[in-house]
């Protein structure tokens, strides 16, 4: 990973350049300062997962102005706008509307204060810390760029507000409300991501596997609790437990195969209530990454077998054996970009932004929901990218190395919204252009 970061140093000086100054950058150029103030208000204003009602309504808004047919609560809050213009591909264009439980600490003037309740009934305070209000202003700044240009394109847009992306839930929900039966079905679908591990402006591609599996596992470790002063007459979990922790780490280091990527992590281990007590249970909580259907299949088979076993080997009676509950309805299949279209995109985008502000990067063990569009029709070409969002400065005061700054839901994380739009929407539309040009 470092390695991959320190190799766009010679970048710095291209990445704050523009694209060759044209009709469509110098259009983006004037759109900017409109673009920006609804940046930030939609950054001051968050909602969290399948709560995005004024964001959807905003933006659905601003979609009808511009002449598209819209139609609102798709798969609950999720907007989608349709354009005829004349024979030719279906194109979708997808952006994520939700926000995180996340406390903003950028200390931005225009930063979120806003506070609300998860799907999960957790309240909190809420931020766009993954930057999903890029995505929308970018959506916006699209569309503007394609209604101008209606005259350089045929076919048909179809351009998404998708809820939930977060919680792994908004894709599907909206396909299940009718997308590929009550709108125009794609021939293409495309998207894109900011990045913090790309200094800003630069653009990202993986041919292929771009994006994990992702699933959700709750493990539930029972024992025989007691008084901590007499552990000889218990069965303690929270040891049990810790030895499950330490065990599936093995899955990823000595059954995966070292050249198919897999991860195992414990995102939470909870027990007990006080400090003279053995108790009952201890709960994990597990996310679990992989790209392949065999390396899905073996990790949660794994951690099954794992789990059971040190059981046994802990005396645990058959009626205590530990409870392994993998949440189907949380999982997160893994995103593909086709190759077509990926090698389509690269060399329009090369052509636009110049080879050295374009690049292929390896594929990461995060997981995007974009990913159904293209599952629910194999026949659909599909692409989601990357577009950096690092400042400059930053990227530069870190030697490049992404560990060194914020992530992606980091409190912290504060992108150059400026070149993260412009990029981001100059990308989009000539994307489109390619996939829909006349002729």
């Amino acid at each position: 990973m470092r390695r991959r970061s320190f190799a766009l140093l010679p970048l710095l000086l291209c990445t704050a350049m523009p694209a060759h100054a044209d009709a469509l950058s110098d259009a983006v150029t004037k759109d900017m300062p409109s673009l920006i103030a609804l940046y930030r208000d939609l950054h001051a204003n968050p909602e969290l997962s399948m709560q995005e009602e004024k964001t959807s309504a905003k933006l659905a808004a601003e979609a009808k102005r511009l002449g598209f047919v819209v139609t609102t609560g798709v798969g609950k809050t999720g907007v989608v706008a349709v354009m005829r213009n004349g024979p030719g591909p279906v194109l979708l264009i997808r952006a994520d509307m939700d926000a995180l439980p996340v406390v903003e600490q950028t200390g931005l003037p225009f930063a979120s204060t806003r506070r609300g309740t998860s799907v999960a009934g957790v309240e909190s305070g809420i931020m766009h810390a993954c930057g999903h209000d890029t995505h929308m202003t970018t959506w916006v700044g699209t569309a503007r760029r394609l209604v101008a240009m209606k005259d350089q394109w045929s076919g048909t847009l179809v351009m998404i507000l998708q809820p939930g992306e977060e919680i792994g839930q908004g894709a599907r929900l909206m396909l299940e409300d009718g997308l590929y039966t009550r709108f125009p079905k794609p021939t293409h679908a495309i998207a894109f991501h900011d990045a913090a591990a790309l200094p800003a402006g630069v653009i990202g591609y993986s041919p292929g596997y771009a994006l994990a599996n992702v699933d959700s596992v709750d493990l539930v470790v029972k024992g025989i609790g007691g008084h901590g002063a007499y552990p000889h007459t218990t069965k303690d979990p929270i040891v049990l437990a810790s030895r499950i922790v330490v065990a599936l780490q093995t899955l990823v280091s000595r059954e995966a195969d070292p050249q198919d990527p897999a991860v195992v992590t414990v995102g939470s281990f909870h027990a007990g209530a006080k400090h003279n007590i053995i108790p009952d249970e201890a709960d994990l909580l597990i996310t679990v990454r992989s790209y392949t259907d065999k390396t899905r299949t073996m990790l949660l088979d794994g951690i099954r077998r794992i789990a059971r076993g040190e059981a046994i080997a802990a005396g645990i009676p058959e009626d205590r054996m530990p409870v392994v509950t993998v949440r189907d309805s949380d999982f997160t299949p893994a995103t593909y970009n086709t190759e077509k279209l990926t090698a389509q995109l690269a060399d329009l985008f090369g052509q636009r932004f110049g080879s050295s502000r374009v690049m292929k990067v390896p594929p990461t063990m995060g997981g995007e929901d974009f990913s159904r569009y293209y599952l629910a029709d194999k026949s659909i070409e599909s692409v989601i990218f990357w577009v950096g969002g690092t400042p400059i400065d930053a990227w530069q005061k870190a030697g490049g190395d992404a560990a060194k700054l914020p992530s992606l839901h980091s409190p912290f994380w504060a992108p150059d919204a400026d070149a993260v739009i412009a990029t981001a929407t100059e990308a989009m539309v000539t994307a489109a252009l390619g996939i829909l040009h006349k002729g």
